[in-house]
């Protein structure tokens, strides 16, 4: 089962720091998904090892959904005055996870870590 839309727009936001590249292409996900233009407020939420290791939030609703989930997304992974930036090689191994304050209340959704989703065999690798 793939990633959501929310879920990989705030692991590409996070990338676009990491490889210091623009990878997003707003107009795009907004024509594929126009609920992504609903002003919606966020929190962004990375663990590792199940441990909160950054949080950001908006509580306000004035930033459209895309937008909040990008700011969010690099604010909890590189801004949390609690915790150093986050390196490449903890973001292969982050959860994260998406908090959405709806009028009908927050709905959330966790991405599980990289090489944990990842499957990888020498074994296949070396038969092929």
């Amino acid at each position: 089962m793939g990633r959501s839309v929310l879920l990989q727009l705030a692991r590409d936001s996070i990338e676009e720091v990491l490889q210091a590249s623009r990878a997003i292409d707003k107009t795009t996900l907004l024509n594929e998904h126009p609920l992504l233009n609903t002003k919606i407020s966020t929190t962004v939420n990375i663990y590792i090892d199940n441990k909160l290791r950054g949080t950001s939030s908006t509580k306000n609703g004035s930033l459209t959904l895309i937008e909040d989930i990008i700011l969010n997304a690099k604010k909890s992974a590189f801004e949390d005055k609690n915790f150093t930036p986050l390196s490449t090689s903890q973001y292969l191994e982050c959860e994260v996870e998406i908090l959405l304050n709806t009028d009908d209340g927050i709905i959330n959704e966790k991405d599980p870590a990289i090489l944990k989703t990842t499957t990888y065999s020498l074994e296949s690798e070396l038969n092929s």
